[in-house]
């Protein structure tokens, strides 16, 4: 069983910035992949970002490209998404997800947070 606990959610004004954190408990962070994914009203959620367990490679989806970063730190067992450069699509309930393999399904991690809202205001 894993925990995921996300905080770092807020309203910031388009072109602003945001770091999202989520804190891992119940199981050995450093062979999880771990993954950012959001979900904005009426919509489907979507796979925002990656990083694999083992050799800490990173993925994103197309529209956060260059301007959304993810990093682990395994010693404090938490997976961080920097967010720049913000947009009011980014609008989201953003959520920390942890699975056995690197991949932009959603149904294919095990675990979930809760969720923080990020709103993005024009």
């Amino acid at each position: 069983q894993v925990t995921l606990v996300e905080s770092g959610g807020g309203l910031v004004q388009a072109g602003g910035s945001l770091r999202l954190s989520c804190v891992a408990s119940g199981r050995t962070f450093s062979s999880l992949t771990m993954g950012w994914f959001r979900q904005a009203p009426g919509k489907e959620r979507e796979f925002v970002a990656g990083v694999s367990g083992r050799d800490v490679t990173t993925n994103y989806v197309d529209s956060v490209k260059g301007r959304f970063t993810i990093s682990r730190e395994t010693a404090k067992n938490t997976v961080s998404l920097q967010m720049t450069s913000l947009k009011p699509e980014d609008t989201a309930v953003y959520y920390c997800a942890a699975g056995v393999m690197t991949t932009p399904r959603a149904g294919l991690y095990a675990y979930w947070g809760k969720g923080t809202q990020v709103t993005v205001s024009s």
